[in-house]
């Protein structure tokens, strides 16, 4: 039997850096202590989620992964405890800009980067402004005990062909760093119950487990009128029943153990990938 436990970490961040920093190392210590062999914090936690304006000051805050802050961080983190940390970070190479994460691995070292592949664009949203649609294609991992771990990043989880991509190219779990909350151009809308239906469904449709992790707190920190992040992290079995969560307001961490054989059953069970026509999904690739 193959088991392997998980984390997703939820926190708020401010503009201080080094503090965040420090938050999330504790949180990952907490994780570790519970035994989780792969940890996911949220995205982007080096400091508040930036993108709600435009503002060209910000580019500075963009480091190569080799020596951004937060990368160098978990990278010793990873090799004092023996974990995975999927890191995401505000990556600079050369003149371009990314919204990139550093698959960091028990040794410490960065096993490679993913460059978050879907950019959106929207009031309190506006990543367009500061990242480059990803030129790494998607990227699956070698994890614990010879499994395969999928990332994407963020808005990348709410599109069913990257998780496929994914299981396609192996993958045994996915794992979706967050920053959401409030949409400041309708304050009516919740967008909190559709962000983690659209997981469930990649769960169900495609026979995984799913890792979200999202942060929480209202920024610019604490400010009256800011953006609200909602929280509400968690981890789904195959089924799409969830084992681990946490509120809209909760910081802290959740762990659950996954039997991927049981999982490898399932899967095959289900027929879906089985079952597939790629003759006639030629329509997907199209853009007309």
């Amino acid at each position: 039997m193959t088991e392997i436990t998980v984390a997703a970490l939820q926190l708020a961040f401010s503009a201080d850096m080094d503090a965040n920093i420090a938050h999330v190392s504790d949180l990952v210590r907490e994780a570790a202590g519970k035994g989780a062999q792969v940890i996911l914090p949220p995205e982007l936690f080096e400091g508040e989620y930036f993108c709600r304006v435009e503002d060209e000051g910000l580019f500075a805050n963009a480091k190569p992964v080799g020596v951004h802050k937060a990368v160098l961080a978990m990278q010793d983190l990873a090799r004092e405890l023996g974990v995975y940390i999927p890191t995401s970070f505000f990556e600079a190479d050369g003149p371009h800009h990314y919204n990139s994460l550093a698959m960091i691995g028990p040794d410490g070292g960065v096993m490679g980067v993913y460059r978050k592949s879907h950019i959106p664009d929207g009031p309190g949203y506006e990543e367009k402004f500061y990242f480059r649609p990803g030129n790494t294609g998607f990227k699956v991992w070698p994890g614990p005990d010879a499994t395969t771990l999928g990332v994407g990043v963020c808005w990348d989880q709410w599109y069913p062909e990257t998780a496929r991509a994914l299981m396609l190219m192996g993958a045994e779990i996915l794992f979706y760093p967050t920053a959401i909350g409030s949409e400041p151009h309708d304050t009516s809308l919740d967008t909190a119950r559709l962000w983690r239906r659209a997981m469930v469904g990649h769960a169900v449709s495609n026979v995984v487990p799913v890792v979200a992790a999202n942060r929480i707190g209202v920024e610019p920190n604490g400010e009256e009128g800011g953006q609200t992040f909602y929280g509400t992290s968690f981890i789904t079995d195959e089924r799409g029943d969830i084992l681990a969560e946490l509120g809209r307001e909760e910081t802290g961490v959740i762990t659950a153990t996954l039997d991927l054989d049981r999982v490898k059953r399932h899967r095959a069970a289900f027929g879906f990938f089985r079952d597939r026509r790629p003759d006639l999904y030629g329509r997907l690739v199209q853009d007309i």
